[in-house]
């Protein structure tokens, strides 16, 4: 049976990168039925020929070598994601658990290890609507796609000291970097340069690292410039990267708006839900995301608004090594109602007072969940927005939310409402906008972002399974979609910069399953949009941004 390929090599966490790494992806038992990991059931890449039930019992058996169970170094067992709810046994013991489906989450196995093991991976997922789900229905239709079960991402061992470096947080502000190191006990810091490096010994966990003597570059989607970090102590050493970037608001000719470094930056980009034909929630290989990454790229787009998913870490490091920017989605839970969230709305009614005093579980663990994929995602330069909520899914107390998460990560913007539903406190007047085309103003002093629009439907024969087609106007052929994207970018976004217009995402990325209204088919294999045309567009967005 064929592994996992790129799955295995590839190191799952490059911010925090170790000597000691074996990869558990590969060959595994899924209700006694053979199945590839790191893809979940649904996909054709894990090759699983059994039901797919509400519960799914994993058997893994691995070996270790003699010197590394006998030597007396912790063992840390780690996944990357597994939806939706997990025990955990080594062994026969159990190890723990652990509740939602997005995240990374990690068990110190060192007491149950030995040569011969066998793992167990007990997971519940009944589609619970109180955990973030995001876009996954077990009734797939239009914006609603095939559910995803169980280990979906990478499955690995790690071998660290006792006293061992448990994470690093950097973020930079005009060469100056904040620095934090959870590790007890002294540690020294190497940062090596072309010609030169810097070096220093600390004893404490938060310090400042002044680089102003030093001839570095700031990073930008033109030139994303990355610097290599080293951090050791007598037994334990990490390597990480860096990158010297600043996303603000600032105000320009009595207009907010976006800037990088402190230049205004029109955010030209498309959405990406991150579905792929062969992985479902993952590409077949970790190449998949580098070329989206690129494809957008040569189209001159600069950003994509990954929507109510988290991805693996990797797609964030191609991301920050590439120069694309990111807007990265919350995970909605809770109830959708198509009148409330989407009629209504679509309609002219967009407004809803979302204050509540007395949160619920529900609402509790997506306060959690958001913590907890800022503090994941902290590391990455290439993040600059949160979208807290989108469309009114699952939302409650968006001012409150707005800020505890700026006092959690003060080094990115927030937009608390996509589509409707803001309330007060935002970085952005955030406007969706598909069945017509008119120019966008605003009075109010906050940036004005459209954050969804287009989703123009060409069908490509032999590159889709649909039988009911989903998106938001129909093209024939590549001349009638470039005069619809055309006329979306010259009717409402080009004269929408001089109104304070700061940034424009379409969508998308690429057809998904039902929805044909992708730049790109589902198989990646056949761009439909003139490249040529889209890179003009995109030039005269950069033009016109430079003007004001």
């Amino acid at each position: 049976m064929k592994n996992s390929d790129g799955w295995d090599s590839e190191y799952p966490r490059p911010h925090l990168k170790r000597n000691s790494f074996i990869n558990l992806n590969g060959e595994w038992l899924c209700n006694g039925h053979q199945i590839i990991v790191p893809f979940p059931p649904q996909a054709k890449a894990s090759q699983y020929n059994g039901e797919i039930t509400d519960e799914l019992i994993y058997e893994k058996d691995f070996s270790l070598s003699d010197e590394l169970v006998e030597n007396e170094n912790r063992i840390l067992l780690h996944f990357g994601a597994i939806d939706q709810v997990c025990e955990i046994y080594l062994n026969k013991y159990y190890i723990g658990e652990h509740e939602g489906g997005y995240l990374p989450f990690t068990f110190d196995i060192s007491l149950y290890i030995k040569k011969e093991n066998h793992l167990t991976v007990i997971v519940h997922d009944r589609l619970d609507l109180s955990y973030p789900y995001g876009k996954q229905t077990k009734n797939p239709h239009g914006m609603w796609y095939t559910a995803v079960s169980g280990i979906w991402q990478t499955v690995w061992l790690e071998s660290v000291p006792d006293q061992y470096i448990k994470d690093i947080k950097i973020s930079s502000h005009h060469k100056i970097l904040d620095l934090s190191v959870d590790v007890d006990g002294q540690y020294k810091v190497i940062i090596p340069f072309d010609n030169d490096s810097y070096e220093a010994t600390f004893h404490q966990k938060n310090v400042k690292i002044d680089l102003s003597d030093y001839d570095l570059h700031e990073w930008s989607c033109q030139q994303p410039y990355l610097y290599k970090i080293f951090i050791e102590t007598k037994e334990d050493k990490i390597e990480s990267y860096f990158a010297l970037r600043e996303m603000t608001i600032e105000e320009i000719n009595h207009k907010k708006r976006v800037c990088l470094n402190h230049q205004p930056i029109f955010l030209h980009g498309v959405l990406d839900q991150g579905y792929y034909p062969e992985g479902h929630f993952i590409p077949a290989d970790p190449t998949g995301y580098r070329k989206d990454i690129q494809n957008m790229k040569a189209l001159g787009f600069n950003v994509l608004r990954k929507h109510i998913k988290i991805e693996p870490d990797i797609f964030y490091y191609y991301c920050d090594l590439y120069g694309m920017l990111v807007i990265q989605d919350m995970v909605n839970n809770g109830a959708y109602h198509f009148a409330k969230d989407t009629l209504l709305p679509t309609l002219g009614f967009k407004y809803r007072n979302d204050k509540i005093k007395n949160i619920d579980h529900r609402q509790r663990f997506f306060i959690n969940h958001c913590q907890q994929i800022i503090a994941n995602l902290y590391h990455h330069p290439s993040i600059i927005i949160y979208t807290i909520f989108n469309e009114g899914w699952g939302q409650f107390n968006s001012d409150q939310l707005y800020h505890l998460f700026k006092e959690i990560d003060s080094n990115r913007l927030y937009d608390s409402a996509s589509g409707w539903f803001r309330q007060q406190d935002s970085d952005f007047e955030s406007v969706h906008m598909y069945f017509f085309n008119r120019k966008l103003k605003t009075d109010e002093k906050r940036c004005l972002l459209l954050s969804e629009c287009g989703g123009f439907v060409r069908k490509i024969e032999g590159h889709y399974q649909a039988q009911k087609i989903y998106g938001y106007g129909i093209a024939k052929n590549e001349e009638q979609l470039m005069k619809k994207i055309r006329r979306l970018y010259e009717k409402t976004v080009l004269p929408g910069i001089e109104e304070g217009l700061c940034g424009c995402i379409y969508t998308q990325l690429s057809d998904i399953e039902n929805e044909l209204n992708g730049i790109y088919t589902f198989d990646r294999k056949i761009c439909k949009v003139n490249k040529k045309e889209m890179k003009s567009i995109a030039q005269q967005l950069s033009e016109r941004i430079k003007k004001i």
